[in-house]
């Protein structure tokens, strides 16, 4: 997390940092968008390829600032630097920062000292309306790429639950979008009959399926299958630290190439389906694996 030291202490326009994410094709914040142009459009931006810093913070008021900026080496080094529990002073270079949004886009649970509370700062005539961060009480595409992005994170702990790839999958709660999800409890609220609908666990085709969550799952496996025939977007596909991340229309995906996937649904609210290794999804992730764009 980053520090809180003023950058000019005694300005009240000055930005106190408090955190900052990267804009890039191959890491950007998940809830903007499916893939890096949609994420930049969401922001008003151009989905430039060398990407953006985001420096999220507050100024002498306490109003809630997303400054933008396209020094991402130095943001990087700042993320790099406070994930390893060392101290580093973000100080973006004024001639750096290509715009400055109101409000976070993100929920942000530091807060600078010394300055009133969070709160959006005053409209003027044509300002942009303040980025807001979704909310945690409903389920669309934002949450669901949340979610989507908690599993990722806690991966050991989800594929812990499938146990043997060839078992029965189950569907699961999904983690709330908007805060760290633990390692998910036995009691997480597993549902019977994730793949009752005829369909099978590693999402192929299965004669007299009827409609239910594993549709959708074949669904998005499909238009996955698509993305190697005409690549998406850029940021569509990408991957970091061996995890595989995908997204499209209503869907999400996390897998690694060696292993399984777990799919995500905007038409099947907070549930993880897991589709385990059959004779189609290896070849499928290890060609994700493959086109996926990585952070350099």
């Amino acid at each position: 997390m980053a520090g809180t030291d003023p950058i000019a202490e005694a300005d009240a326009d000055a930005l106190l940092v408090l955190t900052a994410a990267l804009l890039t094709p191959a890491r950007f914040p998940s809830v903007l968008g499916d893939d890096y142009p949609a994420a930049c459009a969401a922001l008003g931006l151009q989905p430039y390829a060398e990407g953006y810093g985001l420096v999220f913070g507050q100024d002498g008021h306490g109003a809630r600032w997303t400054v933008v900026v396209d020094d991402v080496s130095l943001v990087a080094v700042a993320i790099s630097s406070w994930d390893c529990g060392m101290a580093y002073d973000l100080s973006p270079d004024e001639h750096s920062v290509v715009a400055g949004l109101p409000g976070w886009p993100l929920p942000v649970a530091t807060v600078a000292p010394g300055v009133p509370a969070p709160h959006d700062p005053e409209p003027e005539e044509g300002d942009p309306a303040p980025l807001v961060p979704p909310s945690g009480e409903e389920w669309g595409p934002a949450q669901r790429r949340l979610g989507a992005d908690e599993v990722a994170a806690q991966w050991e702990a989800w594929r812990a639950r499938v146990g043997d790839a060839g078992g029965e999958p189950t569907a699961s709660r999904a983690p709330e979008p908007t805060e760290a999800a633990g390692p998910p409890s036995a009691e997480a609220g597993d549902q019977d009959g994730a793949a009752a609908d005829g369909s099978a666990p590693d999402g192929s085709a299965a004669d007299g399926a009827v409609p239910g969550p594993y549709t959708g799952v074949r669904k998005a496996l499909d238009e996955l299958r698509g993305y190697l025939e005409e690549p998406p977007p850029v940021g569509r596909v990408r991957s970091s630290a061996g995890m595989l991340r995908a997204d499209g229309p209503g869907w999400s995906l996390v897998a690694k190439a060696d292993d399984m996937a777990f799919v995500l649904l905007d038409e099947a609210p907070r549930e993880v389906l897991p589709v385990t290794r059959g004779p189609r999804l290896p070849a499928l992730l290890e060609a994700l694996d493959a086109m996926a764009v990585r952070a350099s």
